[in-house]
């Protein structure tokens, strides 16, 4: 079986970064010249794109709660070039404000903000599934501060 092959069958499962499909391929043991220009047809037959890829794991990693900054430290381990990211992260600002809403409010319901520790253990939740402090102060202060008992 080729190199090429083997990536397209990965490749007809999901998306997947070219620095992915090359791990996978040298942990198959194929020759790197073999591996590069089966890139290389893959790329120039639209089979493989960091584009689309990052495109599709933004859509996907969003839908499940998880902010820009996590989304694009993830990317960034996959392979997928900086101003990649930054063209379909930053696409929809909007969007990433009803992400954090809808999983602040899946998370914590409306339970009120008892004290200040409460409050920090909150923010670092959020900070954890990557978004940004200003993110966080901007679109949920009236939940941390408007919600004390």
């Amino acid at each position: 079986m080729s190199a090429k092959s083997v990536a397209v069958r990965l490749l007809s499962r999901r998306e997947h970064s070219t620095y992915e499909i090359r791990d996978k391929l040298l942990q198959r043991d194929f020759d790197e010249v073999e591996i590069e220009q089966a890139l290389l047809e893959l790329q120039q037959g639209d089979w493989l794109s960091d584009e689309r890829y990052a495109e599709a794991y933004i859509r996907m990693r969003q839908q499940k709660g998880f902010g820009p900054i996590r989304i694009a430290n993830e990317l960034n381990e996959r392979g997928v070039k900086e101003g990649i990211v930054e063209t379909y992260l930053y696409a929809g600002e909007e969007s990433w404000r009803q992400t954090l809403l809808k999983m602040y409010e899946k998370k914590y319901k409306n339970a009120a903000v008892e004290d200040y520790n409460e409050k920090a253990k909150r923010i670092r939740f959020m900070q954890y599934r990557g978004f940004t402090l200003d993110m966080i102060y901007k679109e949920i202060s009236f939940y941390i501060t408007n919600n004390n008992k």
